[in-house]
């Protein structure tokens, strides 16, 4: 898949963006990446968008900077000069599509209906914006739609919030979301770039839903374990399952028949969704320890990170 496209499903949220004066650019761009979401889709409503695109392409390049609103093809060629490395359209404009497609420019075209999605997989197109998603049947739509079209993936745009974001990024055919309620205009003209940091931050949290999962504690022998493990099941009257490796006790406890990572043992920590969490924690520096990897069905399902925490090894899994 084409890089762009690859980075866009790992931040799973793509801020949507009007802005009025492109001084705002550089500021707005800050919040994002300190809220943990480096992407903008700067829209051709106003003036300064092309500008705009220029100073966050400039001097962020950290951030992953498009084009929205795009409606004729000299709009998209002022946001590709600009720096812009998607192009966004509010519905499905044939000669746009064209244009990208034949100067490998990476579009996703707005579609809410069968007849458009058929015109996006003539011409190849593998992901999609769905816009107006909520006013055209949002989760249901695409629940009906996915169906005859599982060769494609929908980024729904339109009615997004923090309220409907987990829902949407769970389905299947839902590739990433669009969104606007936390890069507001009035928050950028008013200078309130900590609120769109904050609001950044928290739709990140939801969309990763990290939870701890079990406390994974070392013992030197299956002896050792199983009298941890009768201890904390007398005290506590969670029942005890003993695996080949280990001893749960409940679902909070593992006991460890053997030394494993971390000088004490482990925590679990679960997430929505196991990939995005980690290119989120790889952009914190925090890697993953590749031969650890536990599959099912060819998914990834657990992980170990690079990280210990007094004396404790993380342990990453999918919910």
């Amino acid at each position: 898949m084409n890089e762009v496209l690859e980075k866009i499903g790992e931040l799973g949220i793509v801020p949507v963006i009007k802005i009025d004066d492109s001084k705002d650019a550089l500021p707005l761009g800050k919040a994002l990446v300190e809220g943990d979401l480096p992407i903008a889709e700067i829209t051709f409503r106003t003036t300064a968008a092309e500008e705009s695109i220029k100073t966050l392409t400039n001097e962020l390049p950290e951030m992953l900077v498009g084009a929205g609103t795009v409606l004729t093809i000299e709009q998209a060629k002022k946001a590709i000069a600009a720096g812009a490395r998607f192009i966004v359209s509010p519905g499905f404009n044939s000669k746009i599509v064209d244009y990208c497609l034949e100067n490998n420019i990476v579009v996703t075209p707005g579609v809410n209906s069968p007849t458009q999605v058929e015109l996006a997989l003539e011409k190849g197109l593998g992901i999609v914006k769905f816009f107006p998603a909520a006013a055209s049947g949002g989760l249901a739509f695409l629940k009906a739609i996915s169906a005859p079209y599982s060769d494609i993936k929908f980024i729904p745009t339109g009615g997004v919030s923090p309220i409907n974001l987990l829902s949407y990024l769970s389905h299947p055919s839902v590739y990433a979301c669009g969104g606007s309620w936390m890069v507001k205009s009035d928050f950028i003209s008013s200078g309130n770039f900590q609120q769109i940091t904050v609001l950044a931050k928290e739709a990140v949290s939801i969309m990763l839903g990290f939870q701890l999962v079990h406390l994974g504690i070392n013992e030197n022998s299956t002896e050792e374990a199983l009298k941890s493990a009768k201890q904390l099941s007398r005290a506590f009257n969670y029942p005890v399952k003993e695996g080949n490796s280990s001893i749960f006790v409940g679902e909070s406890f593992e006991l460890m028949k053997k030394k494993y990572l971390g000088k004490h043992g482990h925590i679990a920590i679960a997430t929505n969704n196991i990939q995005r969490a980690i290119a989120y924690l790889s952009r914190k520096g925090i890697n993953t320890l590749k031969e650890t990897t536990k599959e099912s069905d060819g998914k990834l399902k657990a992980i170990y990170l690079n990280l210990d925490v007094s004396g404790f090894a993380i342990h990453l899994m999918q919910k």
